[in-house]
């Protein structure tokens, strides 16, 4: 067997060393072949020179440049179509996610398992974000429908026919977790503590946990269309009767409270009404215009790599990837 790790990095200067170290200890206990992807997304540190020294020591290491930032997702898509393994395992670079995890993987995954999700038993977040996580875990399950782990995030492990499966999907706003439980096959977990970075800041802040979360939400699910339509009808068939009840104590002679309050309530509400509907209506357009482009997910521009007994190897790639 041949196992694939693809790792994703942006501006990871501080933790290649620790990765480094972890993978050295790791290697010299696997008795399988494997290759290590490391996908630069468009770093502006020193991050790439410290892989590429690496692959100077250990040919089984590989590097792929993006040409700018694409973002994660679509430098782990990056990393996936690099790969060649049997399996294959997705990790961030912050070793959050410990890599002694992986053999416990690749012994469920020889029992014959095609997925294994990694269940998180306990983060090591801020509150605020450890709140906002599980949250939004909750949400997407509630919308989605899909059968995924609630703590699992990308860090996990593939069998080749899954990968192949989940190239040929062909959405651009990529939420791999969701693409990955909704291909379907055998799958199980493993639970680990999650451990704290070992060195930078993390690069999701607030913005792109956003964007990330509605990616989840709106690629996978149109129950927030269904949600504003039903929403639109009670309020509807409400202010309806309400409107009929007022007309009756009209026509009976009873006293009405004359002024604005009424209609400035009715007014502002189902205007809020209105704006919410459009802004789900709206996120949904913006994907669809952004599949209609068919613009690439993403733009490789060079492949770092070694052979057992060569010099380091550099290709220009000027790859672009079209599912």
């Amino acid at each position: 067997m041949k196992l694939s790790i693809v790792i994703p990095m942006y501006n990871e200067e501080d933790t290649i060393p620790h990765l480094k170290n972890r993978f050295n200890q790791l290697f010299h206990d696997w008795s399988f072949d494997y290759e290590l992807i490391l996908v630069d997304d468009g770093s502006r540190d020193r991050g790439p020179e410290l892989v590429q020294q690496w692959i100077k020591e250990n040919h089984h290491v590989m590097l792929i440049k993006l040409s700018r930032n694409f973002g994660h997702q679509q430098a782990i898509t990056a990393g996936l179509c690099e790969s060649n393994g049997d399996c294959v395992v997705i990790m961030d670079a912050d070793l959050q996610d410990p890599p002694e995890e992986i053999q416990r993987m690749v012994e469920k995954w020889q029992e014959g398992y095609k997925i294994v999700f990694a269940d998180r038993k306990t983060r090591q977040d801020g509150f605020l974000r450890k709140i906002l996580f599980h949250l939004f875990y909750k949400i997407f399950i509630f919308f989605s429908e899909l059968p995924i782990v609630i703590n699992s995030g990308v860090f996990g492990l593939m069998d080749r026919v899954v990968v192949n499966h989940l190239l040929n999907m062909t959405e651009r706003n990529r939420f791999i977790p969701g693409m990955r439980g909704w291909i379907g096959f055998e799958t199980t977990t493993i639970y680990y503590e999650r451990q704290k970075r070992v060195g930078g800041e993390p690069k999701q802040n607030l913005k792109r946990l956003i964007s990330y979360a509605l990616n989840a939400i709106f690629s996978f699910s149109y129950k927030p269309l269904r949600a504003s339509f039903l929403i639109g009808m009670g309020t509807t068939i409400f202010f309806s009767i309400y409107g009929i009840v007022l007309v009756v104590m009209r026509l009976l002679n009873i006293n009405v409270v004359r002024g604005f309050t009424t209609p400035s309530v009715a007014i502002f509400f189902i205007g809020g009404l209105m704006l919410i509907s459009n802004g789900i209506m709206g996120e949904y357009i913006a994907r669809i215009y952004d599949e209609v482009k068919r613009r690439p997910i993403y733009i490789a521009s060079k492949k770092t790599y070694r052979e057992a007994d060569s010099d380091l190897i550099e290709t220009d790639l000027n790859d672009a990837y079209y599912p």
